[in-house]
């Protein structure tokens, strides 16, 4: 294995893991949010807005690390990204009262939200054009794989741990740091650019002004993560409660769904990042967006175990099949000199948005006395179809060249 195919190698296994912890942390929320509620004595839908708070938040954190990014290179900014989450992670096992879980739940959005544009970047920066499709669906099956990590902690060690030391266990992600200090490049992407721009090669243009002159683009790139995040949080973040409520799954029997589902995402997404580089990243989303409409019915309103959990499986193999072509679409799309904020930002303002969904689903679920199966079908569907429309008017960058290529 020659020198430069080791490098790229080491950085797509850095960011692979940097998002599958990042969503690891993210998604003990899902299975705790009973307990939590318990501890404090409020209701599940107060607490849910943790949820709320750590989607919102992670725009800013898209900003922030991903200005940095685009200034100080991706690697470092990516460091600090997987150390602020990690630490704030750890310290939310540790909150005395509800008002400061919210406060560490924002504060981990904001490192959360630097995390996956900024791995994004470096990845598809550092990699062979012809890898991206495929690369990107493994890069985004560190999402379902994460929610897979905390699934299984959660079978293993909550009766004993419970809700505070399965938040402890996220100050791990800490030690991917050292691999990356030691193993990755900075995207050669990215260090062309800066010898341009201190030499004087290139002009310095802030991002408003670069988003300004891209404003059709980022509107409508805003637009489709904003239908993407209600489409994965609307499917994924209640699920859980949905079959501890609903069906009285708990334990292991909640566990094995849970990885099931996170399978066919992981699956999904490796699939169709695949199909991508073939059919193009647009059909390629859309196609995976379609195949969920008529799995619906199966995924929200049976009632036997195994078929929950077949239906749960298609499902996650569509939305996240859907999703395994987003990091290398948003960031072929991406502005060159802002593509380590443009990915990021767009993916999180859409969040921002979206990061109503747990909230909106969990109250219609009150009204309609505990029943959660038309909030989650809702959402799928009016998502999948924004997803199909969207993808319809936009345009394809398949393969476009980044700045070292050129």
């Amino acid at each position: 294995m020659s020198a430069s195919v080791r490098q790229q190698r080491d950085v797509v296994i850095a960011c692979y893991l940097g998002w599958t912890l990042d969503a690891f942390d993210f998604f003990i929320m899902a299975f705790v949010l009973g307990d939590v509620a318990q501890e404090f004595g409020t209701g599940v839908t107060a607490v849910s807005f943790a949820v709320l708070l750590t989607l919102a938040m992670r725009m800013l954190g898209a900003l922030i690390f991903g200005r940095i990014a685009d200034r100080y290179g991706r690697r470092p900014a990516l460091m600090a990204s997987i150390l602020g989450y990690s630490l704030f992670g750890f310290a939310s096992g540790l909150a005395p009262s509800l008002t400061v879980f919210l406060i560490l739940r924002a504060l981990f959005g904001i490192a959360m939200g630097g995390e996956w544009g900024v791995g994004a970047s470096l990845t598809m920066e550092s990699i062979p054009p012809q890898w991206r499709g495929r690369v990107s669906g493994l890069l985004q099956a560190g999402y379902p794989s994460g929610y897979l990590l905390a699934s299984v902690l959660y079978g293993l060690v909550h009766t004993w741990a419970g809700w505070r030391g399965m938040f402890m266990m996220g100050a791990v992600p800490a030690l991917l740091v050292f691999y990356i200090r030691s193993h990755v490049p900075e995207s050669p992407d990215w260090e062309h650019r800066d010898r341009a721009r201190r030499s004087g090669a290139a002009p310095t243009e802030g991002l408003v002004a670069v988003m300004r002159r891209h404003a059709g683009l980022t509107v409508h790139a805003v637009l489709l993560m904003t239908a993407f995040n209600f489409f994965s949080h609307g499917t994924q973040d209640i699920y859980p409660r949905f079959l501890q409520a609903g069906h009285h799954i708990t334990g292991w029997a909640l566990t094995a769904i849970a990885v099931t589902y996170n399978i066919g995402a992981i699956l999904g997404g490796l699939v169709f990042g695949t199909v991508s580089e073939w059919i193009g990243r647009r059909r390629a989303i859309g196609l995976a967006a379609l195949l969920a409409l008529p799995v619906v019915p199966l995924w929200a309103f049976t009632g036997n175990p195994l078929l929950i959990g077949a239906g749960a499986f298609l499902m996650q193999f569509a939305v996240q099949g859907a999703w395994g072509v987003v990091p290398a679409h948003l960031n072929e799309l991406s502005p060159p000199e802002i593509r380590a904020t443009f990915p990021g930002l767009t993916y999180q303002l859409g969040n921002l948005i979206a990061a109503v969904n747990l909230p909106l689903q969990s109250g219609i679920a009150d009204r309609l006395g505990g029943d959660y199966r038309w909030p989650l079908a809702g959402v799928a569907v009016v998502a999948a179809v924004a997803i199909l429309l969207l993808v319809a008017s936009g345009r394809e960058a398949r393969g476009v060249r980044m700045g070292h290529e050129a």
